[in-house]
This record gives C-alpha cells, structure tokens and sequence, in this order.
C-alpha cells in the first residue's frame, strides 16, 4: 500500500498562520518590554526563529531566541538542555513553540526546565495542533487546529525551497 500525503498548508499559508500567530502574541503582551522565544529543536525552533523576527519587526520589541533541545521520541530518557542561562528566563514571557502538537508530551517536558528558571509566564504556540492530548498542555496560540485520525501523521517542511504542512 503507498502512502498516500496530502498538502495541509501551502507556504503562503504558513506565512499567514505565522503572521496571524506573531499579532495574537503581541495582543496578549502589550504590555512587555521583552520577550523569550524558545523553539523546539528541529522545525519548532525553525518557527521560533521566524516568529522571534516577525514579532521584533511589526513591534519593535526585541525577543531572545532560545533553542530546547529535547529527545522527542523519548523525552523522559534524556535531560533536556536549554541554549540561555537561567537568568536570561527569569521574571520574562516565554514563548514556547513548536511545530506539531500531538499528545503533549514533547512541549511538557520541554517547560519542565524553563520552569526552573522562574519566568513571568510560558505560552505556548504551534502550527498545527493534532487534539490528540495524552498530558494536560494547551496551546494558547495555533495556527491550524486539525482532526486526524491516530495512524495519520503530520509531518511540517521548511526548507529553502520548499514550505508546506503534509498529511499521510
């Protein structure tokens, strides 16, 4: 049997989610003199990279760039490690991202540590959420919420090339 994939999103709809995702943040952080953008590794630091610009650009506010590099397969086997030193995190909005949320396992172990840190708060945004919750974390910010059946996989591209959200 081939597996079969779907294009979800285009890149010029990746540009929109990404854009309305930035706004949705500095709406709901008017009031911050600076914020902490911490991608996932892989594709969510690669959003966080393109969020982190976009939201210094349309605002003027400067946003640290923090990459979290965790196991996602097995995030539980591996101390998850975090670019920025403690106090870079402490009494700042953190925006924790990546690109799929699926079950919730890869962002929970990923705040574990920034936690530690004592931000001011952590939100959470994605491209795609799967609502195939295991652990209790919601993103506040999404750029697609999308049903998908437990086999489906939602795989996300960025390359020089090519953009686009796949499903198979």
């Amino acid at each position: 049997m081939q597996n079969k994939q779907s294009l979800i999103l285009n890149e010029d709809d990746i540009k929109k989610k990404i854009y309305r995702i930035a706004y949705e943040i500095l709406e709901n952080n008017d009031e911050e003199k600076e914020l902490v953008v911490a991608g996932v590794n892989g594709n969510g630091y690669m959003l966080a990279e393109k969020l982190a610009k976009l939201i210094s650009k349309i605002s003027g506010v400067p946003c640290t760039l923090a990459e979290i590099v965790v196991d996602k397969e097995n995030p539980q086997m591996d101390k998850v490690k975090i670019s920025l030193s403690a106090k870079e995190f402490k009494n700042k909005p953190v925006i924790l991202v990546d690109d799929v949320a699926n079950t919730g396992r890869t962002l929970l172990y990923s705040m574990k540590p920034i936690l530690e840190f004592s931000p001011k708060k952590i939100q959470i945004a994605v491209l795609v959420d799967r609502k195939h919750k295991l652990f209790p974390v919601s993103a506040d910010y999404v750029g697609l919420s999308l049903s998908t059946m437990l086999h489906e996989h939602v795989r996300v591209t960025f390359t020089r090339e090519k953009e686009g959200v796949y499903l198979s």
